[in-house]
């Protein structure tokens, strides 16, 4: 189903180019045509280019809000040589209907010969700067530092309080920015959002174990009490123990003898029965008739407890207490302790070091790597973390934002602005394009 859904959303028949790092969206992008200009009127040019742009530009704001935040005053800086300033008033950059035009022989003298002066001779893209005012959304902003897979999910983020913007938290993903602006995101969606997916299978296995230890420790609680309450009424005997009946201490009546017999087989059957009832799915079937075999026997030793001596009544006792310690441990704990014993015998083995040196250096790789990125099922991505696949196309920052990828924090420097044969708000669309998406939203300003 949520297959069907990201298909929907991409449209690969369609061909809509969207603002998210989706294998889908790179196929689109990388068979994307401008087919504006076949046989179709001037308002179908505008109309086509407004919906393609806008398909990838602030999808997920209304179109309403968009008219609202759209302005005609576009921002750029010019490079100019000082010497060429003190000459010219600047007017003949602007000519040419905000395209700029070529500089002259004369003007390339005064041009300093480097990457600015190539650049000065083609023309400032303004019309790539239509959707410049959404750049300064918090939400844009967050997966333009490259913190979300998409802006939706940056969206996500701010929502759910994820997002801190000069310190405090901010819970509306249309807030924008001003020049100055810090704004954070929390490191665990950070990794989880730019990071591998953890498979569904391995995230519901550890949440499943990780609820079986929760069952355990509550259970092993619940048991440490009932032994405390148990132990100063009538302590358990223990298999080391000598017997009673050999201390000299006050001589004991047959009579009493006996009901003390009959009350540890009593307490030992209510223990069994216990341990059966409260350990749901721990116990396999071989144990469950290994107790009900040991209550059988609980039964007869109690009928036959007023005909025996108190010798072998005690016995009796003792070898069913320590049968009931045994049977006590759950097939978990029983493989906890062979693999404690196992390691305990592993550590008397000696294993020999590394003979060659690039065994010694690839060792100490993986131990280096294993401090800086270590396997933690605990965390909601794939440990050890791996950049999400199909992201390299789309790793940029762009010129306005300062970003600090160690503790997940960014600035916004300024407002993004058109430079001499280019521009700083990333568009994955041609000059012609936009050009008509500005003249639709023109009209209609």
């Amino acid at each position: 189903m949520r297959q069907r859904r990201l298909l929907r959303f991409h449209s690969l028949k369609r061909g809509r180019v969207r603002q998210t790092w989706n294998k889908h969206n790179l196929f689109n992008l990388l068979n994307y045509r401008n087919q504006l200009n076949t046989g179709r009127t001037l308002f179908q040019q505008k109309w086509a280019a407004k919906s393609v742009t806008r398909a990838y530009h602030g999808e997920h704001i209304s179109e309403g809000k968009w008219e609202r935040m759209f302005s005609r005053r576009l921002l750029s800086a010019v490079d100019m040589a000082p010497a060429y300033m003190a000459r010219h008033d600047g007017s003949e950059q602007a000519a040419g209907r905000g395209s700029g035009k070529i500089l002259s022989e004369d003007q390339e003298r005064f041009v300093p010969r480097n990457g600015r002066g190539r650049d000065a001779k083609k023309m400032t893209p303004y019309m790539q700067m239509t959707f410049a005012p959404q750049e300064r959304r918090l939400d844009v902003a967050i997966h333009r530092a490259m913190f979300a897979s998409s802006a939706r999910q940056a969206r996500q983020f701010v929502i759910h309080g994820a997002v801190t913007v000069n310190g405090k938290k901010m819970k509306y993903p249309g807030y924008m920015l001003n020049p100055g602006d810090l704004f954070q995101v929390n490191p665990d969606r950070v990794m989880t959002a730019t990071g591998l997916p953890k498979p569904p299978t391995l995230a519901a296995r550890q949440k499943a174990l990780k609820v079986k230890a929760q069952e355990r420790a509550e259970q092993a609680a619940a048991a440490a009490e009932a032994a405390a309450d148990e132990t100063p009424a009538s302590p358990s005997p223990k298999p080391s123990s000598p017997p009673k009946a050999k201390e000299p201490a006050e001589p004991i009546s047959p009579e009493e003898a006996k009901k003390q017999e009959i009350a540890e087989l009593r307490k030992i059957q209510d223990k069994t029965k216990w341990l059966i009832s409260s350990s749901k799915g721990q116990l396999s079937a071989k144990h469950k008739i290994a107790i009900r075999s040991l209550q059988k026997q609980v039964k007869k030793a109690m009928s036959a407890a007023g005909t025996q001596k108190g010798d072998k009544s005690v016995d009796t006792v003792e070898s069913l207490s320590t049968l009931l310690v045994t049977l006590q441990l759950t097939p978990v704990e029983r493989k906890a302790e062979e693999a404690a014993a196992a390691a305990a015998a592993a550590e008397t083995e000696s294993y020999p070091d590394p003979v060659t040196e690039e065994e010694q250096d690839i060792l100490r790789r993986l131990i280096e790597e294993e401090k800086t990125n270590p396997w933690d099922p605990s965390k909601p991505y794939m440990t050890p973390w791996r950049p999400r696949p199909f992201m390299a196309p789309f790793a940029f920052i762009p010129r306005y934002l300062e970003v600090n990828h160690k503790i997940c924090a960014a600035v916004y420097l300024r407002h993004p602005v058109a430079r001499p044969g280019k521009t700083e708000v990333p568009t994955p669309f041609n000059y012609a394009t936009s050009q008509l998406a500005f003249n639709w939203y023109l009209r209609r300003s």
